[in-house]
């Protein structure tokens, strides 16, 4: 049996100008939703759909934690997170 896997990610818009982070157990429906404004709210209105950074948990609760974590961070310190891994701020869904 395949074990639950639990995501903390950070999605932006064309121009990297907008960073919204998020948690889901299922990153490729989580990042679906983004990109077809499915779900309303601040990803739709900013144009939030692409995905510049995520990281995998074994539960919930260290997944929560990081989530709090890179939400309480600077701008700054998000974007050197996201280019520690993705330097040319490629869509990672594709």
């Amino acid at each position: 049996m395949r074990m639950k896997q639990y995501f903390v990610y950070i999605m932006t818009n064309k121009r990297n100008t907008v960073l919204y982070t998020g948690i889901t157990s299922n990153i490729e429906k989580r990042v679906y939703e983004h990109k077809m404004k499915i779900i309303p709210g601040f990803t739709q209105k900013y144009n939030v759909d692409k995905l510049a950074y995520y990281e995998e948990f074994p539960d919930p609760e260290s997944a929560i934690a990081a989530e709090k974590k890179i939400k309480g961070w600077t701008r700054q310190k998000k974007i050197k997170l996201i280019e520690s891994h993705n330097i040319e701020w490629k869509d990672l869904s594709i």
